[in-house]
């Protein structure tokens, strides 16, 4: 019986194999081909492509191919979906076939770049923002991260400086963070990159932090993305805490050869001046009030003061108008095998200071090849350098409290050395001139990645990449200032070399069977990076004339400085997509980081995320609502990391330090840092509840988000008893809290020759302190407070409560000191009710640096090649620690005084805002100085021309433009400007304005033409 039925079985087997061989249609034949887009002929992504009556089907790829074994005899029909187009049926007659679809203009919609891939906005499930292309493509900025303020809801970029390719402050959901990192991730072509300016600051300069993300060029950018809640984040695992943004860059096209070329040129200037003493007698009259306040004689006799004319005004010789330019040429392109896209630019931004810069030459090329049906190839590089002369960041404090009677110049035409008043300051311009405080960074940023599919769905992905920084600083201040007159001369020399590879290995699967469609990612990952820099310094020049050129000149060798970091980050990642009927979603994503930076008991750390999403529109019971287009709903929960605190923290470390033994001097080492092996991650736990609607044929689209993030075992440098031999040592304590909502509506008011287009962006983040560990309530670090059921961010001082006048009893009015207070002199709120005031008892919050909501609108015209764009943005809520103002509020007669001073308190002029003149008074963190910085800004105004297509002929587009840049700010604040923070990326001191770099406002003409 067995061999009877195994002779049968080798039958049929002999049979099919002939039947197979003699018509190869049959079985194991193969369908390949491409799907474009009907109009533009370019390739559409993530279309399905199913054989009509089975389950065989498969997605296009990112060039719109596809390719699959299908067991079905020639001809048959195949079904083409995509949610943006209309579902066509095609009959095949060849194993090799060309498809063309039509957008619908009901289910139009864009793919935005997620992490390790992109996908459909309208099968999101997470919270994920674009900027639009229209910002991207027409808004001038030196780097690319300014282009965020006001484009995407929940987002807050503060202009640390006005400093040109200064780095700029980025909130996604509010700060987590209170010592820890709380930038984003910056993923550039796949290339993830945390925005440490350290990386191009080798510790020599005096000014603003270099952006280390203005080596990439923004003319090169094609889209950016930002991934905010955890369902979108937690792909990215230990570094996913502070959101995401997915920067990718511009390709070549297939059967498109472009060559572009883009300018622009424009002029910057001082939005506005902040009000202090001009005039020589005005100051002269302060002066001697407060001479004769300490009972001493006056400086000035009348008939000096009589004589006294003008005065110098130190802000008007500083500040000039300073011109701004860019240039780019693009070639980009492609055929069916090769896609190139090649470009080169340069960018030169003069300082509205005297002296300072910043200029970037950079070269691209991305360049995409088709081995064969199954093998990609592609690479990303980008070659820059970057050269920036910087501000010293003591000469805005200085042109300030300058007083106007002292000159620029001397009598023999030289600068003036010095104030010749008691506060030693020294001559800003000459500073501006002088002093060399340069800044050069090369960059290399590149990758190369291969994929192959290995058999139908399944593609494996490899990418290595490298991230180079070779940065040089040089300073020297010469022995002509008054900063290196009694050290005749210093210089310094820094140079910092940073080393970052990367290698990514994924596997990604997609299916789709009917209703049902299924993406499936997996993969491993690991990231290195090293740092070493060094640092010479030198003194006591004989001459000023070889600058820091020759070090070894100088009298006084300063010690040397060297340090070396690294760190290392190994990962596994997953991703399941499922949907079903494109009605029901579901996300998991899940990811397992091992850093180096963490205790030896806390390695690795775990960041799940889940997310569902409810697509109601596609519901037959919303069908009849013709006026709802989309509708659907999403909810996302998960836990993301942050592991930015510097390196080797959780390891006991040793220093150096200098002894004296007899005569000889020695060097020792010490502990310095106790050791934590259970150091761990920052953990950001995140529940994101939002809906996306269309009405009207998306003429009127909304998405709204609300949140709550959790960050709990925060990195806190606390006490620890003395019995171990040290003071303090850096734990995992305490947790802060963010919440709030994202709205962002947009609108096609008008359609056809005139077309009107607005987008409203609106957030609103509530940030408060839930613990900062067993026993502490607050955290000190003046004039900010950290306290528990408080935002970061807040300030901490004496509440102002107008002047002592004569005749009040001092006996009975609380003060700080009742044997030196006098009548015109500042009284402060007593608030336990003591009678006295006290640093102790008596010092409350007096403001917020965080806004209660940010706003964005924007309006943009067209009509018969005509364009206009409008765009404002606001911050409401949010207050300023004006240090500025409360230096020029002393009234010493020892440095000029702000222009409220001519209001000062005196016994015939009994005023109860301005103090009185005296000599000597202290600096006081008080309410007076903490001002309102809410503002309306009309950040841009675009108005260009494109001409008509075919008019010219040689020329494929022309587009010609005028822009003004921050031409309009309404604020009460009484600063340069209220985006300001003088700390730069600092959570725990923001909302400080002191000395800063002042933002300029621009006007630009520019031009785009293409061949």
């Amino acid at each position: 019986m067995k061999k009877q039925l195994l002779a049968w079985l080798s039958f049929v087997l002999f049979a099919w194999a002939l039947n197979a061989q003699s018509n190869p249609a049959i079985i194991n034949s193969t369908l390949h081909g491409e799907v474009l887009d009907e109009k533009t002929k370019e390739p559409v992504i993530g279309a399905t492509v199913q054989i009509k009556g089975t389950t065989h089907g498969v997605v296009t790829d990112v060039e719109g191919k596809f390719y699959f074994q299908t067991g079905q005899v020639l001809p048959y029909t195949l079904i083409i979906s995509n949610l943006s187009y209309k579902t066509r049926e095609v009959i095949a007659e060849t194993s090799n076939i060309r498809i063309t679809i039509a957008e619908d203009a009901k289910q139009l919609n864009e793919f935005v770049v997620v992490g390790y891939g992109t996908q459909k906005k309208s099968d999101l499930t997470g919270s994920v923002a674009s900027v639009s292309k229209q910002i991207i493509e027409q808004t001038p900025v030196s780097s690319f991260d300014r282009l965020l303020q006001g484009s995407v809801s929940g987002v807050q970029v503060v202009q640390a400086s006005g400093q040109p390719g200064a780095a700029v402050s980025i909130r996604i959901r509010g700060g987590n963070s209170i010592t820890g990192g709380n930038e984003p991730l910056y993923v550039i072509d796949g290339f993830p990159v945390y925005n440490d300016n350290n990386d191009v600051n080798a510790g020599v300069t005096s000014g603003p932090s270099i952006n280390a993300l203005a080596s990439l060029n923004p003319s090169d950018i094609e889209s950016i993305d930002v991934l905010k809640d955890a369902s979108a984040t937690a792909i990215y695992g230990s570094r996913g805490a502070n959101g995401v943004v997915i920067i990718t860059t511009k390709r070549g096209k297939k059967g498109q050869n472009n060559v572009s070329y883009e300018t622009y040129y424009g002029q910057q200037e001082l939005i506005k001046r902040i009000d202090v003493l001009t005039s020589s007698r005005d100051w002269a009259l302060l002066k001697n009030d407060a001479l004769i306040a300490a009972g001493k004689p006056a400086f000035y006799t009348q008939a000096q003061i009589d004589a006294l004319q003008g005065g110098t005004d130190w802000q008007a010789a500083a500040f000039k108008k300073a011109p701004i330019q860019n240039h780019q040429l693009t070639f980009s392109g492609g055929d069916d095998k090769t896609r190139y896209a090649i470009s080169a630019n340069y960018f030169k931004q003069d300082g509205i200071l005297r002296g300072s810069d910043f200029d970037r030459y950079s070269l691209r090329l991305n360049l995409d090849r088709s081995i064969s049906e199954k093998f990609k190839v592609g690479t990303n590089l980008t070659a820059s350098r970057t050269s920036a002369n910087e501000a010293n960041s003591s000469v805005v404090s200085t042109l300030l409290l300058l007083p106007p009677t002292v000159s620029i110049y001397d009598a023999n035409g030289n600068y003036t050395l010095q104030s010749p008043f008691e506060v030693a300051l020294g001559n800003p311009i000459a500073t501006l001139e002088q002093e060399i405080n340069k800044t050069t960074t090369f960059r290399l940023l590149g990758s190369f990645s291969a994929e192959y599919t290995i058999l139908e769905n399944l593609v494996a992905k490899v990418l290595v990449g490298g991230d180079i920084i070779n940065n040089k600083q040089n300073r020297y201040i010469p022995s002509s200032l008054f900063e290196g007159y009694t050290t005749s001369g210093s210089a310094s020399v820094g140079s910092k070399f940073v080393n970052t590879w990367l290698n990514e290995n994924t596997l990604s699967y997609t299916k789709a069977i009917k209703e049902h469609s299924l993406n499936v990612l997996a993969g491993y990952t690991q990231q290195s990076y090293q740092n070493e820099s060094v640092i010479a310094n030198a003194r006591g020049f004989v001459s000023d004339l070889l600058t820091y050129n020759n070090i070894s000149s100088g009298s006084l060798n300063v010690l040397p400085a060297s340090s070396a970091s690294a760190w290392t980050l190994q990962s596994f990642l997953g991703r399941i997509n499922y949907n079903f009927d494109r009605k029901y979603y579901l996300t998991l994503t899940a990811r397992a980081d091992g850093s180096s930076r963490f205790g030896k008991n806390n390695k690795w750390g775990y960041f799940p995320s889940a997310a569902l999403a409810w697509n109601l529109s596609n519901e037959s019971f919303l069908e009849k609502w013709e006026v709802v287009n989309n509708l659907k709903l999403r909810l996302s929960a998960g836990i993301t990391g942050n592991q930015e605190i510097g390196q080797f923290q959780s390891l006991a470390t040793l220093s150096n330090n200098a002894y004296i033994f007899g005569d000889q001097l020695a060097v020792g080492f010490a502990p310095s840092r106790i050791a934590n092996p259970n150091l761990s991650w920052e953990k950001t736990t995140q529940i994101d509840f939002g809906f996306d609607l269309g009405l009207f044929n998306d003429r009127i689209s909304l998405t709204f988000d609300a949140y709550r993030k959790e960050t709990s075992a925060l990195l806190l440098t606390v006490p620890v008893p003395y019995t171990t031999g040290y003071t303090t040592s850096l734990q995992n304590y305490g947790t802060v809290e963010n919440k709030g909502f994202e709205l962002a509506l947009n609108t096609q008011n008008t359609r056809g020759k005139f077309q009107w287009t607005s987008n409203i962006l609106f957030s609103i983040n509530r940030n408060k302190i839930l613990s900062l560990g067993d026993g502490v309530s607050y955290l000190i670090s003046d004039p900010n407070i950290a306290q528990v059921g408080q935002p970061l961010g807040a300030f901490f001082g004496f509440q102002s409560a107008g002047l002592l006048q004569t005749g009040d009893d001092v006996d009975k009015i609380p003060v700080i000191d009742p044997a030196s207070t006098k009548p015109g002199d500042r009284l402060y709120t007593d608030i336990n009710g003591d009678g006295k005031i006290t640093q102790a008892d008596d010092r409350t919050i007096i403001g917020y640096a965080q806004p209660k909501f940010l706003a964005g609108f924007t309006n943009n015209f067209a009509y018969q090649g005509f364009d206009l764009s409008v765009f404002f943005y606001a911050s409401y809520g949010n207050q300023i620690f004006n240090q500025n103002r409360q230096q020029l509020e002393l009234l010493s007669g020892q440095q000029n005084a702000a222009s409220s001073a001519l209001d000062r308190w005196t016994p015939t002029n009994p005023a109860n805002t301005v103090q009185r003149a005296k000599e000597d008074p202290a600096p006081v963190t008080t309410s007076r100085y903490v001002e309102d910085a809410s503002y309306l800004r009309l950040r841009t105004l675009t108005f260009g021309y494109t001409f008509p297509k075919g008019k010219l002929k040689a020329i494929k587009n022309l587009r010609l433009y005028v822009l003004a840049n921050n031409p309009l700010t309404i604020t009460k604040y009484t600063g340069y400007d209220p985006d300001v923070s003088r700390n730069e990326q600092s959570t725990l001191q923001q909302g400080i304005d002191y000395g800063s770099y002042p933002i300029a406002k621009s006007y630009q003409f520019g031009l785009n033409i293409g061949f």
